[in-house]
C-alpha cells in the first residue's frame, strides 16, 4: 500500500512538472497590431499566437520584454530565451530554427514625407537618402548590404521616434511593415504628410523562430504541425483581426482609461 501511494505521488509530481514547463518568449512590443504594450501587458497577434501555439502543446509561456529588438535576437541566439517571431535570414538561421509554416505574410513598405519626395524604383536608389530603422531590423541580405556600404541609416529603439524624425524632415524614409506603419500614421499627430510608397521594398514572412540552444529545437515537427492546424482553422487570421480592433479601440480611449 505504501509503495502504491509512493508511485501515485511520483506520477502526480512528474505530471505537474510537465504541465509547468515554461517557454520563454521574447518580444519587443512596438509593432501594432503584431505586438504592442498597453502599459500593463504585451498585446497583439504575436503573443496571442505564441500563447495559443505552445499552450496547445502543453507549455506555459513567459513573455520577456527587452530594451530593443536586437537584444531579443541576441538572447535567442545565446539560448537565454526560447522563442521569437521574426523574418528568416542566413545569419539568423545559424542560431535559430524557423518554422516552415509562416505566421503572417508581411509587405515591407517605404514611408516618406510628401514634403520631401523620395524616388524609389530599385534598392540602389535608397543610397541617396537618409533612412531610419530600429536596432536589429533586417530586410534581407541585399538591403542589409546596401545599408552597410552606404552608412545612411539612423538606428533608434522606438518606432514613434522614427516617425517623429520623418515628420520633422530629419530622415527621408522609414522601412516598415505596411500594416504597422499605416496604424502609426493614422494616430500620430502631425503625420498628415506621411505616406507609404505603393511599390513594396520586399515581401517576407513572419515565422516562429526557436533557439538552437533551446530544448524546443527538438520539437520543430510538432510546432509546425500545430501551426498548420491553427492556420487551417483560421485561428491566425482571427487573432490578427482581433488585434487590429483592440489596438484601434485602445488608441481612441482617453489617456486616463488606457
Amino acid at each position: 500500500m505504501r509503495r502504491l501511494l509512493w508511485l501515485l505521488l511520483t506520477l502526480v509530481a512528474s505530471q505537474c512538472a510537465f504541465t509547468a514547463e515554461k517557454v520563454r518568449y521574447c518580444d519587443y512590443p512596438v509593432y501594432p497590431p503584431i505586438s504592442w504594450s498597453d502599459g500593463k501587458q504585451v498585446r497583439g497577434l504575436a503573443p496571442s499566437v505564441v500563447k495559443k501555439l505552445f499552450g496547445e502543446l502543453g507549455y506555459e509561456v513567459e513573455i520577456v520584454v527587452l530594451g530593443n529588438w536586437k537584444r531579443c535576437l541576441l538572447d535567442a541566439a545565446e539560448g537565454r530565451v526560447d522563442v521569437v517571431l521574426a523574418y528568416s535570414s542566413p545569419e539568423r538561421e545559424r542560431s535559430m530554427l524557423f518554422s516552415t509554416v509562416p505566421v503572417l505574410r508581411e509587405e515591407v513598405a517605404l514611408f516618406i514625407n510628401r514634403q520631401r519626395p523620395v524616388k524609389f524604383e530599385k534598392l540602389e536608389d535608397l543610397a541617396h537618402y537618409r533612412g531610419g530603422l530600429l536596432f536589429g531590423e533586417s530586410y534581407g541580405p541585399e538591403f542589409d548590404r546596401m545599408v552597410a556600404q552606404n552608412n545612411n541609416i539612423e538606428w533608434v529603439s522606438d518606432s514613434r521616434q522614427n516617425f517623429g524624425k520623418l515628420i520633422r524632415g530629419r530622415i527621408d524614409f522609414i522601412t516598415q511593415e505596411r500594416r504597422t506603419g499605416q496604424l502609426y500614421v493614422e494616430n500620430l499627430p502631425g503625420a498628415q504628410d506621411i505616406v507609404a510608397l505603393p511599390n513594396a521594398l520586399s515581401v517576407d514572412y513572419l515565422r516562429v523562430a526557436v533557439s538552437r540552444l533551446s530544448p524546443l529545437a527538438a520539437h520543430m515537427p510538432q510546432i509546425n504541425a500545430q501551426l498548420q492546424r491553427m492556420a487551417d482553422a483560421g485561428d491566425i487570421e482571427r487573432l490578427l483581426d482581433e488585434s487590429e480592433v483592440t489596438y484601434r479601440d485602445m488608441i481612441n480611449l482617453p489617456a486616463n482609461e488606457r
